[in-house]
């Protein structure tokens, strides 16, 4: 029987993550959230404002918001995203005993589902979500592509770094799912433009017009007046950043460069440590049929990884941006997947000893972080 593990432990590996996921969690609830609570009593009150949209929906149901429901909120998100995540791989891939590995390397990733705990309240994974939910809706009308605009629109009014953290993303599975398949037209490439435009209007728009416009004080003071328990005047630290330019964000992001540079061979270590997706990911993109779709694919993931290169360089939270720009990579291996194709990418090998090494080792790493690697 042990023998039988060492040879394809896979299903000893799920177990494992489940068990690492839960004590992830254990661990986070013991955490002060100090910026996911604040987003939930930041709301629309003085007009328009950035980063508020998740704060203006609570205040639709509660006058006064308890610490518990950032956990609370947090983890009805992550199951969603969870049981999402599970019903495209079993869409997309199955569930067998070949496919097995390939959900360890994707969702037992420390990078995705893990990390997710580990940053439970934050707006990540909304991006995440949404996007999952586009890649199981149907693609064949411009309902897609509007409800893909309308996503996009909620993630960027949820904060407005969602315009390169996700919506590239979006607007990739987009172009496969709909404008590969369909064909592009008048009208359906210039519903695209237009849904673009108006994103991107509402990004300009959050950045630089959506900021408090009373004194920190009198903000600060409504915020208290919004929590249940107002004596927890530590979890208001962050209001600042309401009023902070983006100017005084990119100075200090690179004022903590030096420092914070340190973790980018982690970030390159654990990266390495998903070579056997990476193979297998590149056996997809050469198997498709279509060269164009290929070229297509690889511009995209040029891209999308260019967006996060800027978001490097404008805000320091290096290990939340490495992970989700992971996420989106997984993501997308699942678009290319239903691509058609000349022929069928062997499965990530399920007794290769290399392999099993490195998904142990990914399966044991419980999270990648905030800012700094672990």
């Amino acid at each position: 029987m042990l023998a039988n593990v060492q040879k394809n432990p896979w299903r000893l590996l799920l177990a494992i993550n489940a068990a690492v996921l839960v004590g992830v969690f254990i661990h986070k609830i013991q955490l002060p959230p100090y910026v996911p609570y604040i987003h939930l009593i930041v709301d629309y009150h003085f007009g328009f404002i950035k980063r508020a949209l998740i704060g203006a929906i609570v205040a639709l149901f509660t006058d006064k918001v308890p610490v518990w429901l950032v956990f609370a909120l947090g983890g009805v998100t992550w199951l969603a995203t969870l049981g999402l995540y599970a019903k495209l791989f079993r869409k997309t891939f199955g569930f067998t005993a070949t496919t097995l590995p390939l959900f360890v390397f994707t969702a037992g990733s420390p990078f995705f589902l893990k990390n997710f705990m580990h940053t439970l309240g934050h707006f990540d994974i909304y991006g995440c979500a949404l996007a999952i939910i586009l890649l199981l809706m149907p693609a064949g009308s411009l309902l897609f592509v509007a409800t893909a605009a309308l996503f996009s629109i909620i993630l960027v009014l949820i904060h407005h770094i969602h315009l390169l953290m996700y919506v590239p993303t979006i607007i990739t599975i987009v172009v496969i799912r709909h404008y590969l398949v369909c064909g592009c037209n008048r009208t359906n490439v210039a519903f695209g433009l237009v849904a673009f435009a108006v994103v991107s209007a509402l990004f300009f728009a959050a950045q630089f017009l959506g900021t408090m416009p009373i004194p920190e004080a009198d903000f600060v003071a409504y915020l208290k007046s919004r929590m249940a328990d107002p004596a927890r005047t530590d979890l208001l630290q962050f209001s600042y950043i309401w009023y902070q330019p983006l100017a005084k964000e990119v100075a200090d992001t690179w004022g903590r460069m030096p420092h914070n540079i340190l973790g980018v061979p982690v970030f390159v270590l654990l990266i390495w440590l998903h070579m056997p997706l990476w193979r297998y990911f590149a056996g997809l993109i050469g198997a498709l049929a279509s060269e164009a779709h290929r070229r297509l694919v690889i511009a995209a993931l040029i891209g999308i990884s260019f967006a996060y290169l800027v978001m490097f360089a404008m805000v320091f939270d290096y290990s939340r941006w490495i992970s989700n720009w992971a996420v989106c990579m997984f993501l997308i291996l699942h678009a290319v997947k239903m691509l058609p194709a000349k022929q069928e990418s062997p499965q990530i090998p399920a007794e290769d000893r290399k392999t099993n090494t490195f998904g142990l080792i990914l399966t044991l790493i419980p999270r990648v972080g905030i800012i700094r690697p672990f």
